[in-house]
């Protein structure tokens, strides 16, 4: 195979194999969207529970109702708090049913249902009540460097893998960009993300346990080593494997998950 067709091809296979993952850890995370449907009264009515709130004021949740005599009682109460349960009667707008949750601080979360009512007959939502934590509002200028980075970090690391693999000649400069972009990327500005979203620059080890933070951590420690032994050998391989696996075992760890959560039951009334 021409080797400039080799080198495009392997580009497209990390491209493809980043954007794999980054729907895997979209959907999988602990802040997407819970999606479903119910039957109720004749009607099959769809819903998109919203897991995440990073805007001002009080969390906006809509459900679409197709029949007017369908009513909605919304009940909610904190995350890890003493709180009873809250609830309140949705207001209907344009073919809507709508509740607001109270407005919390960085990394304070609430669970929530809603029970639809029409005459005599009811139904609960969901069987277990939704999970929502609200977030700091994230700059975009500092946001979506953060983004970008980390997935070029992930195309890099793949791409860096498959050359390792194949023992090519350019293991050391493709591990050389991905260090580089973990470290800007994951230790400069993804603790600047934190800090506008949660208050917190860092919240992994050995302050916290928050799995986000650690993987990042273990994939910089992984390919620091595996730079350290291109960098003497220019051929090593081993440690690129290494690091490249570990990543991809990283990757499977659900994004978001034991993320910052303000425990209640612990602050002063």
């Amino acid at each position: 195979m021409n080797k400039n067709l080799r080198a495009i091809l392997l580009w497209v296979v990390a491209v493809a194999f980043m954007l794999v993952f980054v729907v895997y850890q979209r959907m999988t995370g602990p802040t997407y969207p819970i999606k479903g449907k119910v039957a109720f009264v004749g009607e099959t009515i769809k819903y998109k529970l919203i897991r995440s709130w990073g805007k001002t004021g009080d969390a906006e949740i809509k459900l679409e109702t197709p029949n007017n005599y369908i009513t909605g009682t919304f009940k909610y109460r904190r995350f890890k708090s003493y709180d009873g349960w809250t609830y309140v009667p949705m207001q209907k707008s344009n073919g809507y049913l709508i509740a607001f949750i109270p407005h919390q601080p960085p990394a304070g979360k609430v669970m929530y249902n809603i029970i639809l009512r029409s005459g005599k007959n009811s139904v609960v939502l969901c069987k277990g009540p939704v999970i929502i934590r609200f977030t700091g509002i994230v700059p975009p200028f500092v946001l979506w460097p953060h983004i970008i980075i980390m997935f070029l970090a992930m195309v890099f690391a793949i791409r860096a893998l498959m050359e390792a693999i194949s023992k090519g000649d350019k293991i050391f400069i493709l591990t050389l960009f991905t260090f580089s972009m973990f470290l800007i990327g994951g230790l400069i500005l993804g603790p600047i993300v934190q800090k506008y979203a949660f208050n917190a620059y860092w919240t992994g080890w050995p302050f916290g346990h928050d799995l986000t933070d650690n993987k990042v951590l273990a994939a910089f420690i992984l390919w620091l080593v595996a730079l350290i032994k291109t960098w003497k050998n220019r051929q090593h391989r081993a440690w690129v494997i290494i690091a490249g696996l570990g990543l991809i075992a990283v990757y499977l760890i659900p994004h978001s998950l034991l993320g910052s959560e303000i425990d209640y039951t612990k602050l002063k009334k």
